[in-house]
């Protein structure tokens, strides 16, 4: 049986091609291929063979199904520890080509013993003799391909380990439907199961003839290295690792939880088909339909949803495979039980790649490998727990017939079972997505909508330390007046804190801001335009806002990629859309905690400036489209932007903004509070201060206006 490894999205075609043109390494991908193929061939024949020999015993059946699996795990957990270490001793080709000799033997004689005690011996021996050919194969690719194309090579490796499901369910449903007429052709006298296992066989003959011809393959080992740790010991090593961190216990507890579902399905399937009056193909159909979704869900969901949050996405993800499992528990129907399978499948593989993303991501490089060591094993134990026990549950519910009226309904004990798994698959992705919930201000509506649109999102790699509050909106509204404000009352408190301004918040910036604003540098095509302002802000995040951020700082910008969006999208005529790419590219989608925008009519705002600069000097019906463009981005995410009015005086709008701000700082502070992030410490009693000290605050603010901006008079009431 394939082991769980950490799968990559689908590697590109070029990639693939450029690794495959090494002949030595393309040769032992073939007999990869091949091997996995049959593997999972097998798979589907000794659960099938395990149902047929039951006799029609519902509980007898399930547990002879639970039992295969079983035997092909168990293995794994007392073996596998020793297994690479006595591989590494030996002649790597000539270990490799005796194990698929030995497999291909052992498949040949199952169907001519068929009887369960074979069976089972079988597939135990044919595990064991695995654990020896896998570190074998392992350790032979890097002798095989330059280092630089290691990566390369794995991602291939991985694809024929399970883009080979779906082939071999296709093979297994063609030979369940013409078994009769193969007897016929050939004068046999055998079973579709019979055909799989012999297929299975040959495809391991296949293999071993072509590993025997890669003289490559040095004959001693190339790699020295310890034993591996025993599982119990990476269980135990593993916990104390990452159970400080509510992020990745959050993300473990999760894919725990995934395969617990998994399990329960592919424990299950073979007995569900028949519940459902499928036979063979059927089973086969079924089989296929998940891992083309879950095929689909590897190579395409990492694009779909390429601007959405990954720890959103990854509960999310997970929560939606346990809603289809209750569907598909649910419904009876076989033809809708494929359909459902397929998305199943799909989000099953958004929650697998984005989890395995995640541990790569999110862990610490000092414990990521106790951390993967963790995983796998708990993973391993868990598959092995829950086909043990999702047949003890399917026979105690039994086969049950319900009547109303005119109408019967069957629901069995495997239906009840993957109800179970669905309903704990749901409840365990929504703790998840608690646990690792990452923007606690925005809904997760918003993300979706976002997302799908291409415009908003928010891409999570490592969080941010500090907080990020950007002001926005046309020109003349007090924008600069209020950041400014706003970074003297946070410094008031104790708080560092980092203003700054676009175009022109570095060094590069300012010479950027020249070509921009100067009325000199005569007219810039739109879309040069938006570069410019790209390019600006891309130095902006690169050299000022991530490292004030990571040292835990509070940023406060006077305008940023929304600016854009309206400026040069609604503004210039050009589409929205793009340019909110182009700014997402620039800045590595760093998205602000806070869009503080400023509501003006466009013609109160320009007339409160004395002097213009070129974009100020734009017409009217600009401006006014820059207005609406603003406000049209409030409406697509209510929860990060805050809408204050323009025509307040400067002391009632600042009372106003640090009151919002006090609003997100508790839910902020409590989604980081697993790292021991400091968050605007002040604010955390702000939202009280504004309530009981206003009108000391307003006076406050009088004050420094009038520092901020000597040249005028702040109108205050005494």
């Amino acid at each position: 049986m394939p082991k769980t490894l950490p799968t990559p999205a689908a590697p590109a075609p070029d990639v693939t091609r450029g690794v495959l043109a090494i002949k030595p390494f393309r040769k032992l991908w073939n007999s990869m291929v091949f091997s996995s193929l049959g593997d999972w061939l097998g798979l589907l024949a000794t659960t099938a063979l395990a149902q047929q020999l039951s006799g029609g015993d519902y509980a007898k059946a399930n547990f002879a199904i639970a039992g295969v699996f079983i035997a092909r795990l168990l293995p794994a957990v007392f073996l596998g520890p020793i297994a690479g270490v006595i591989a590494d001793k030996l002649d790597r080709r000539k270990l490799m080509v005796n194990c698929d000799i030995l497999r291909t033997g052992l498949y040949i004689s199952i169907p001519i013993f068929h009887n369960y005690f074979w069976l089972y011996t079988a597939m135990i021996l044919v595990e064991c003799i695995t654990l020896f050919w896998s570190p074998a194969k392992e350790a032979s690719v890097p002798n095989l391909v330059p280092r630089d194309k290691l990566e390369n090579a794995n991602q291939v490796s991985l694809l024929a380990a399970y883009g080979t499901a779906p082939v071999a369910a296709a093979i297994f449903t063609f030979l369940s439907l013409f078994t009769s007429a193969i007897n016929a052709a050939f004068s046999l006298n055998v079973t579709a199961v019979d055909l799989a296992l012999y297929a299975n066989a040959l495809s391991f003959a296949f293999a071993a003839f072509t590993v025997w011809g890669l003289r490559e393959i040095p004959k001693g080992a190339a790699a020295k290295h310890a034993a591996e740790t025993s599982i119990l010991k990476s269980l135990h090593e593993g916990w104390k690792a990452v159970s400080g961190s509510k992020l990745i216990r959050g993300l473990i507890v999760g894919m725990v939880g995934a395969f617990v579902a998994a399990g329960a399905v592919i424990g299950l399937a073979r007995t569900f088909v028949g519940d459902l009056g499928g036979g063979e193909a059927a089973y086969g159909v079924l089989f296929g339909a998940v891992f083309t979704g879950l095929a689909a869900g590897i190579a395409l969901g990492p694009k779909v949803f390429a601007q959405f949050s990954r720890r959103r996405l990854f509960g999310a993800s997970l929560t939606i495979s346990g809603a289809f499992l209750v569907a598909l528990a649910a419904i009876p129907n076989l033809v809708l039980a494929v359909f459902i399978v397929i998305i199943l499948g799909a989000f099953s593989g958004i929650t697998w790649v984005t989890g395995f993303t995640m541990l790569g991501m999110e862990v610490a490089d000092d414990v990521r490998g106790r951390t993967f060591a963790f995983v796998q094993s708990l993973i391993r134990v868990v598959l092995v727990a829950v086909l043990a026990a999702a047949p003890l549950i399917a026979a105690a519910v039994g086969e049950h017939t319900f009547k109303f009226q005119n109408t019967q309904v069957s629901y069995n004990g495997a239906a009840v079972t993957i109800l179970i798994a669905g309903l704990f698959a749901s409840l365990i992705g929504f703790v998840s997505y608690k646990q690792m919930k990452d923007r606690p201000n925005v809904s997760l509506w918003s993300d979706i909508v976002n997302a799908f649109k291409g415009e908003l999102g928010s891409i999570t790699g490592a969080p941010t330390q500090g907080v990020f509050i950007v002001f926005e909106g046309g020109e003349g509204i007090g924008k600069t007046t209020q950041a400014k404000l706003l970074k003297a009352w946070l410094e008031q408190e104790g708080e560092s804190v980092v203003l700054s301004r676009e175009p022109g918040g570095s060094d590069l910036g300012i010479e950027i801001r020249k070509i921009l604003l100067s009325h000199s540098t005569g007219e810039i095509s739109p879309r040069a335009e938006a570069l410019l302002y790209a390019a600006d802000r891309a130095h902006h995040v690169f050299s000022v806002i991530r490292p004030a951020l990571a040292a835990g700082e509070v940023v406060i910008s006077d305008r940023y990629f929304d600016s854009s969006i309206a400026y040069q999208g609604a503004g210039r005529v050009l589409e929205p859309g793009e340019v909110a790419r182009i700014s997402r590219w620039a800045t590595e989608s760093l998205f602000p905690t806070l869009t503080i925008i400023i509501d003006l009519p466009a013609e109160i705002g320009l007339g409160r400036l004395k002097s213009k600069d070129r974009l100020e000097s734009q017409p009217l019906a600009f401006h006014e489209r820059v207005r609406q463009e603003f406000l049209q981005l409030s409406l697509l995410d209510p929860e990060r932007y805050f809408i204050v009015d323009g025509n307040k005086s400067i002391e009632d709008t600042h009372a106003a903004i640090i009151t919002r701000v006090s609003e997100i700082a508790a839910l902020k502070r409590n989604a980081r509070e697993d790292k021991g992030n400091l968050l605007l410490r002040p604010i955390r009693a702000a939202g009280k201060a504004v309530r009981t000290t206003a009108k000391k605050t307003s006076a406050g603010a009088t004050k420094a206006v009038n520092k901020a901006k000597p040249k005028k008079k702040a109108k205050t009431k005494k």
